[in-house]
């Protein structure tokens, strides 16, 4: 299994704008709905107003493979590049 820990670091104001973006256009619906996909969630902080976790966990490299060639995938990219400053990536891999 591979889980990935995705910190968005939002412009200010802009997290709620970020989330309903992804809920509206179904991104987080559609990436919960590939194959390979066992979590795919996101979580506000409670100390930072401009911060989103997102936990992603897949059965394996292949599933992440082919989740970043996917459409949502790509429109999230664009769309980070409305909302977001900063995107820190962690990557966890339990065999």
């Amino acid at each position: 299994m591979i889980v990935l820990n995705v910190t968005y670091r939002c412009k200010p104001g802009m997290r709620e704008k970020l989330l309903e973006t992804i809920k509206t256009e179904g991104i987080d619906a559609a990436s919960r709905a590939e194959a390979g996909n066992i979590k795919y969630d996101y979580y506000l902080s409670a100390q930072d107003d401009n911060e989103i976790l997102l936990l992603e966990k897949w059965r394996d490299a292949g599933a992440v493979s082919s989740h970043q060639e996917e459409a949502h995938f790509k429109r999230l990219g664009e769309i980070k590049g409305e909302f977001v400053e900063e995107t820190i990536l962690e990557k966890y891999i339990n065999e």
